[in-house]
């Protein structure tokens, strides 16, 4: 946990693939009026590869992200510095060159990614960690849907990514790193339960002081 009172809360949120926990980050950083944070973003640089050996590549291992940049950034931010984002080229499995994104962010951090509790480095740096706990068939009906509906993939190609890599990847990996959550919610529960859970730890652990105060001048400037 990050002793740094200058520097945001910082929160950890994983969990499988489709487990809901990408929904849950962007709804307490509209809620907490913080940043969204995702790992995606730190996926390595394959550009030395051909475009076919991009493709061949696991990006459900935890070696597929540059680690080190992540909690090097994720360390800044929560000392309250400001970091140039790196921004990946999903279709092509590249960094764009050149390409950055200033971020910082004073007040919440929701750091969002399948192996976000993967890292022990990372961990170190969170104020309270959460594991969205969903049924692997549930993870992957709606995985299924998504890629399929959204991102014109055929159910087979689908079915056999799922099988070959991404189950096995969350079986070894991001499964395990529910053991270093501070807070596990039920990805199949209501959404707004999941979403109050963890305002009242972070109530609990009194991180919240500064957010409960501007919802009651916010409630006060509207008597």
């Amino acid at each position: 946990m990050n002793g740094d009172n200058h520097g945001p809360v910082v929160i950890g949120i994983a969990g499988y693939s489709g487990s809901g926990k990408t929904s849950l980050a962007q709804e307490l950083a509209r809620e907490l009026e913080g940043t969204h944070f995702h790992l995606d973003n730190y996926y390595r640089d394959l550009s030395r590869l051909t475009y076919e050996e991009r493709c061949r590549q696991n990006f459900d291992h935890p070696d597929a992200l540059e680690s080190d940049l992540l909690v090097a950034h994720i360390g800044q931010l929560a000392s309250g510095h400001s970091i140039a984002l790196p921004q990946y080229d999903f279709s092509a499995h590249t960094r764009i060159p050149g390409a950055f994104v200033s971020i910082y962010e004073p007040h919440f951090l929701i750091v969002d990614g399948i192996l976000a509790l993967h890292y022990e480095a990372l961990r170190r740096l969170y104020h309270l960690s959460v594991y969205v706990d969903t049924p692997d068939e549930v993870c992957y009906q709606r995985r299924l849907t998504r890629d399929v509906q959204g991102r014109g993939r055929t159910a087979e190609s689908v079915a056999k990514h799922y099988a070959e890599t991404v189950r096995p990847m969350a079986e070894q990996f991001v499964g395990p790193s529910a053991q270093y959550a501070d807070l596990v919610v039920d990805g199949t529960s209501s959404f707004d339960w999941s979403v109050e859970q963890v305002l009242s730890a972070l109530r609990k652990r009194q991180l919240l002081a500064a957010h409960d105060m501007y919802v009651m001048d916010g409630f006060a400037g509207h008597s």
